[in-house]
């Protein structure tokens, strides 16, 4: 499917009313969460082979549609990365993807993500009404080969924000309950090598984390808890989407998080993953990139980082399952 487009043991979570920003929306906020991010590579054979091959995940299959092709890296909870390359043969590409590729210029990385609600319509009124602007509801197709068929729901139903109040592109979408054979296929698509199991984060790198910080507030996401990452020289703050978070950061200094900046601008720089086991996913992605990782004590404790950059256009941590505990509450880092 391709789309619309830590360091005190105990720190200070901020209130809305600390920001004097707008009053909260009227929905059901603390229900959403991350549903996926679309993740671009240099071709589909370079970014196929960096996910299985280094990092030890299954892939599973997508579909060539107009310009470019897809893949899917599924996760529990329906969550996933969608991995997006150029076809070339020349057809158009959505906005969405024109967008994307026109700060990528050919480069890996990710530029949009996708935030899941029960509740399309009703957020996307909510948000018009705080002064946001969205694009029209986008489904899919009454023929999409992977529907339910003519005169059913679609399967996915989206909108975005336009403009982006976020350094980084944001829709929301919504879920159709999908056919049997399709819900057995992503059972099995989620059997990963590395142990991986859930989306757990998205890193938004940005030269200023609280401008980042305050539009998450205004979007309904006021619990945010200031953060340090020193794995990439970073600073900013936690924020708790549902159950998974979002890290808005800006470089802390010198190191490998002014670098991406300065190389790609506005990105999403990091992904993290939770994973059934540590030792396994650590085993399996050292091997990948035949060296030695370090684990550090991160947002959801023990953690390591994929040298995954250069290949992906940004970093991959790695955690425990189950130990990100209520997002942005108790939050140890570096």
């Amino acid at each position: 499917m391709r789309l619309l487009t830590s360091l005190a043991a105990a720190v200070l979570t901020f209130s809305l009313s600390t920001f004097a920003v707008a009053a909260p929306i009227a929905r059901e906020a603390a229900r959403e969460r991350l549903d996926h991010t679309l993740l671009w590579g240099r071709s589909l054979d370079q970014i196929v082979a960096a996910m299985t091959v280094k990092l030890g995940f299954q892939v599973a299959p997508g579909r060539e549609q107009d310009g470019l092709t897809n893949r899917y890296v599924r996760l529990d909870d329906e969550r996933f990365i969608e991995l997006l390359a150029l076809n070339g043969n020349g057809r158009a590409l959505d906005p969405g993807a024109q967008a994307d590729q026109a700060q990528l210029r050919g480069a890996a990385g990710a530029r949009m993500f996708g935030l899941h609600t029960e509740a399309l319509d009703a957020a996307r009124t909510a948000l018009q009404a705080q002064g946001i602007q969205t694009t029209p509801v986008f489904s899919a197709a009454a023929n999409d080969p992977d529907g339910t068929g003519p005169g059913t729901a679609p399967r996915w139903s989206l909108f975005a924000l336009d403009p982006s109040p976020l350094s980084s592109r944001l829709f929301y979408i919504h879920y159709a309950p999908v056919r049997a054979d399709i819900a057995a296929d992503r059972r099995i698509a989620r059997e990963h090598p590395n142990g991986a199991r859930e989306l757990s984060g998205l890193w938004l790198l940005s030269a200023d984390a609280d401008a980042d910080r305050a539009q998450l507030a205004k979007l309904g996401y006021d619990r945010a808890t200031p953060v340090r990452l020193p794995q990439i020289a970073a600073r900013g703050y936690c924020v708790a989407v549902g159950p998974t978070r979002l890290l808005a950061l800006q470089p802390d200094g010198d190191g490998a998080a002014a670098e991406a900046l300065k190389r790609g601008g506005a990105q999403i720089a990091g992904i993290s993953l939770g994973v059934s086991d540590l030792d396994r996913a650590q085993r399996r992605v050292e091997r990948g990139y035949e060296q030695t990782l370090t684990r550090y004590a991160g947002l959801s404790g023990a953690s390591f980082l994929a040298p995954s950059q250069d290949d992906l256009g940004l970093w991959i941590e790695f955690h425990e399952r189950g130990k990100a505990g209520a997002a942005c509450g108790a939050v140890a880092g570096g």
